[in-house]
């Protein structure tokens, strides 16, 4: 009965809570502007209200994981779905920057605690032979969320402003708490273990330190430069620490498992590298292009619906295949479309950018859910909630540092000050300003595309799946 009928249920519950928390992601990117011209909020404020959700997320995922490893995945899942919902209601009812930030914190917390038990309790309902296929669902509906959101905002903005981005989350949200609450058991019970405080604040210390560091402006000011040393000082601690701890907040035995190393160490790479793609798309599209926002938001649907396509298949095909040769495919393809977007100028045909765009959909299916099933598969039972923490952490921190690593790269075609007055809409564009503006977009693509490259190795030398 459980591996029959409930890992259905299983999978449909916490398929809508991740695509919830990945859509709001990203939904906010598009239609920035409007929100901050509505709220008299500053740059600074729009950046927070981005990155603090991120945030909130990642440095949260390992101690929610660890924690949901001691009590039970279900009572957390719900307890998410609620603080989700609560919080999308606060946010949509903000009056100042200020109060959106806080509020987008809040919901951030709810995200967090969704996303690191979905796949946790797919991966008790599902048997190993089909965990490919249930993981590889989830994580289509993932990053759907992820990038669909940019089409949305631009679509929402327009047609009912910027406020019902997270009023529409209420009504989903409710049913999805009740839903679940009524619906999801407990299959994995917790196992009584002391919980590693100083080890959950020593993270979330090191990892808020180095993201603060990495988000802000300059990245080669003295404060980068000292709150990055501050959080790898943190992070060395921490590390240090949880040798020494009988139950640690990171189980640093899982990275002895070579699956769980090797995808996670590609799977970084490749966040770094796909999730800046639509945010220099964006400025090309408005900057050099001269789009609205809603024509940008559609151009992103060939993307879109080639992962869409793609995900859910490469997450069957591994279950019989393995992850190895179809994770490698996929990142060539991501690879060479990146190399290709480091060609294109302002005349550039909109068709030979949509193909650009549907391969890199097709690599971006054609890695993701092999892959999360390659790293979840050889980990034991007990622990798969800190496992899948470390998992999500890893990919939230290379989402989160793409944007500011993306802004780097431009940096080697165009100075900082000049980029920074040219995306603020302070200095409008000329020729010489728009050829300037190309080579620093054609930098980044180009060590995008050498990053995606790079994640090839591991890939490649992961080894033979392990199905247990």
């Amino acid at each position: 009965m459980v591996w029959t009928e409930y890992k259905w249920v299983a999978l449909t519950v916490t398929t809508v809570g991740t695509f919830m928390v990945a859509l709001d992601a990203s939904v906010l990117i598009v239609g920035l502007p409007v929100l901050l011209r509505e709220l008299e909020a500053t740059l600074l404020h729009g950046v927070w209200v981005i990155t603090g959700y991120r945030l909130a997320i990642t440095i949260l995922l390992v101690a929610i994981g660890r924690v949901a490893d001691m009590l039970g995945r279900i009572r957390l899942y719900v307890l998410g779905f609620a603080v989700f919902t609560f919080s999308s209601a606060l946010c949509g009812l903000s009056q100042s920057g200020e109060q959106l930030v806080v509020f987008r914190l809040l919901q951030g917390i709810g995200g967090a605690l969704i996303i690191v038990n979905s796949v946790a309790v797919i991966a008790d309902a599902f048997p190993a032979s089909q965990l490919g296929t249930g993981i590889g669902i989830n994580f289509m509906a993932f990053n759907l969320g992820s990038i669909i959101g940019y089409t949305l905002s631009g679509v929402i903005v327009e047609l009912a402003g910027w406020r019902f981005i997270f009023l529409m989350n209420i009504p989903i949200g409710l049913f999805g708490t009740f839903w679940a609450r009524l619906r999801l058991r407990e299959i994995y019970h917790g196992v009584a273990e002391k919980f590693d405080y100083p080890g959950a604040v020593l993270y979330s210390c090191a990892l808020t330190l180095i993201l603060a560091a990495l988000s802000l402006e300059n990245l080669s000011s003295p404060a980068s430069l000292a709150l990055l040393i501050l959080g790898l000082l943190t992070l060395i601690l921490f590390v240090t620490v949880e040798r020494r701890v009988a139950h640690p907040t990171l189980d640093l035995d899982l990275f002895r498992i070579r699956l769980f190393t090797a995808g996670n160490l590609a799977s970084f790479l490749n966040s770094l590298a796909f999730n800046a793609l639509p945010f220099l798309l964006t400025l090309y599209f408005q900057l050099i292009r001269g789009q609205n926002a809603l024509t940008t938001g559609i151009l992103f649907i060939p993307l879109e619906a080639a992962v869409l396509l793609v995900g859910p298949l490469s997450g069957r095909l591994s279950d019989t295949y393995g992850a190895r040769g179809l994770c490698t495919l996929g990142l060539l393809f991501s690879g060479g479309a990146l190399l290709w977007f480091g060609t294109i100028d302002m005349n550039t045909d909109y068709t030979a950018l949509t193909l650009a765009l549907v391969a890199s959909g097709i690599g971006r299916g054609l890695f993701i859910s092999p892959n999360a099933s390659s790293i979840m598969g050889p980990v034991p039972a007990s622990r798969r909630g800190v496992a899948n923490g470390v998992r999500t952490t890893i990919v939230q921190t290379g989402i989160v540092v793409s944007l500011p690593l993306s802004l780097a790269f431009m940096t080697l075609g165009m100075p900082h000050s000049q980029l920074s007055q040219l995306t603020g809409g302070s200095t409008s564009l000329n020729l010489e300003s728009i050829n300037a503006f190309l080579s620093a977009i054609h930098y980044a693509f180009h060590m995008l595309a050498a990053v995606t490259f790079l994640a090839l190795i591991p890939s490649a030398l992961r080894g033979r799946r392990v199905i247990t």
